[in-house]
């Protein structure tokens, strides 16, 4: 069995940073009706589910689910948006990923929705390294560290082994 490494957070705590950004989401957008949670790739859909849910809870604001399917290899490769932006205009939107490691997929993400006028655009991560290569930040964070860059961060949202892990 290959180890995860050590475990930082577990799932309660997870839980617990995801309803904290829930609120502090909150209450940057407590006047909206409508607020955007874009999750990118497959850990940040699950990841803005579980805020999206969160945020439902404590307000009354309507929260609409988009995904954003990056290459992160090559960031300028067509990002693909499972809504149409145009339905996007005047609108909050937070855009969450898993890690916030350097910066270049957050940043292209939330360049993907400056093709139409926004209202706002925050952004949110479980885990901020702080390794940016790219003048963006984290709005929400659930936890940031100050890891070496030959150290990898596994956030499990799942499963027996849920977690966040630093190998």
């Amino acid at each position: 069995m290959k180890s995860l490494g050590n475990k930082i957070k577990d799932l309660k705590d997870i839980y617990s940073s995801i309803d904290r950004i829930a609120y502090q989401i909150y209450e940057s957008n407590f006047e909206e009706e409508i607020i955007y949670v874009v999750g990118i790739g497959k850990k940040g859909k699950r990841l803005s589910s579980l805020i999206g849910k969160s945020l439902s809870s404590i307000s009354n604001i309507d929260v609409q689910f988009i995904t954003l399917e990056i290459d992160k290899k090559n960031p300028l490769n067509n990002i693909k948006s499972d809504k149409p932006i145009d339905q996007l205009k005047n609108s909050s939107i937070v855009v969450v990923d898993d890690v916030l490691n350097t910066g270049c997929t957050l940043i292209y993400a939330v360049s993907y929705f400056l093709k139409v006028r926004v209202k706002s655009i925050k952004t949110a991560v479980m885990v901020n390294r702080n390794h940016k290569k790219f003048p963006i930040k984290a709005d929400f964070k659930g936890i940031s560290l100050s890891t070496t860059l030959n150290e990898h961060i596994s956030v499990i949202l799942e499963g027996p082994d849920a977690g966040i892990y630093l190998s």
